[in-house]
């Protein structure tokens, strides 16, 4: 090919030049580095589902959202901006983990993390199961203290044990209130539903705490009453976790425990675009398993969930709101 011919196909707009079905698959075809100096946002993989107690295969989370995201384009016409364009936002690639020691790949994802924030680079992380949220977490509160929690989820996952054990996906918010990682009178969780083993689960849980927004009161309210409660209720910095269990299992099947009578992909999108005014210091998304997903139901919404926080992120900058470690101007 000639020079010109390379020119020609520089020249054309993203995934016209090489199909999006070609290539290395990078989050979005986002450039892969963890050369992070002026970086924005970095969005990274956290492989492990050690901490699952149902259906394992979180830990192929990451990979299988970045295959799915291969389509994501870059305008998002409902926030008005271009995330990849408006922000540097790179592709980190995963974390290492120990796949069977959940206390040693907790002290790994603390410590590569925490380079991030040392950075100022804000952490968009793929799980795994929801057991990775508590490193992210100290993470997070190493850099800003204790911090509010966003947590859109059809669990609460504050029990104190699981088999005995301190460290699962069911316990990390318990743990979490205990380390004073987060602030629980400034911490939510909305959609919490399913069968519950103890009469007491959800008043221990608000017991801690944390409001508790069931999926029977959101849909009685709606998705605007209730974020707006969120946004009085939390404080100046939010850590926002997202369980894809939260979205009902007929649009995301792909999940270790999927729970019926949940929000509508749609709704997924809307409650998080209601949200955008949340001073978001950090960002998971988890317990996406890719071997009970089909037609990649489940990765490309995980994938398009990314790319709203993605879009917030530079719609908080374009609108000079707080925006965790997104600079924001005037």
């Amino acid at each position: 090919m000639s020079d010109a011919g390379f020119d020609q196909a520089a020249s054309r707009p993203h995934g016209h030049a090489i199909p999006r079905f070609a290539g290395m698959a990078t989050f979005a075809k986002l450039p892969h580095t963890q050369s992070i100096e002026g970086v924005d946002a970095a969005i990274f993989g956290v492989p492990f589902d050690g901490g699952t107690t149902f259906r394992p295969g979180a830990r192929f989370g990451p990979q299988a959202i970045r295959q799915s995201s291969r389509l994501l384009r870059s305008y998002h016409y409902g926030l008005d901006v271009q995330p990849f364009d408006d922000l540097s936002v790179v592709d980190y690639g995963d974390l290492a983990v120990v796949p069977f020691d959940i206390k040693d790949t907790y002290a790994l994802v603390e410590e590569q993390v925490s380079v991030l924030y040392d950075y100022g680079v804000f952490p968009i992380a793929m799980g795994g199961d929801h057991s990775v949220g508590l490193p992210l977490l100290r993470a997070c509160a190493k850099k800003h203290g204790p911090v509010s929690v966003v947590q859109l989820d059809s669990h609460p996952d504050t029990w104190d044990k699981l088999f005995g054990k301190e460290y699962s996906h069911a316990t990390v918010f318990k743990r979490a209130v205990e380390e004073e990682l987060i602030d629980p009178h400034r911490s939510i969780q909305i959609g919490i539903r399913s069968t519950l083993p103890y009469r007491d689960d959800l008043e221990r849980t608000r017991d801690l705490g944390i409001t508790v927004i069931t999926v029977e009161e959101l849909f009685q309210r709606g998705i605007d009453d209730v974020a707006a409660e969120a946004l009085r209720l939390v404080g100046d910095k939010v850590y926002l976790s997202f369980d894809i269990d939260f979205v009902d299992p007929a649009y995301a099947p792909g999940t270790g425990t999927p729970e019926v009578g949940g929000p509508s992909s749609r709704q997924a999108l809307d409650m998080l675009r209601a949200l955008k005014s949340l001073p978001l210091v950090g960002f998971d998304l988890v317990e996406v398993s890719p071997p009970y997903d089909h037609a990649e139901i489940t990765c490309m919404l995980a994938a398009n969930l990314i790319m709203e926080v993605a879009g917030i992120l530079a719609w908080q900058k374009m609108h000079g709101r707080q925006g965790g470690a997104v600079e924001t101007t005037e």
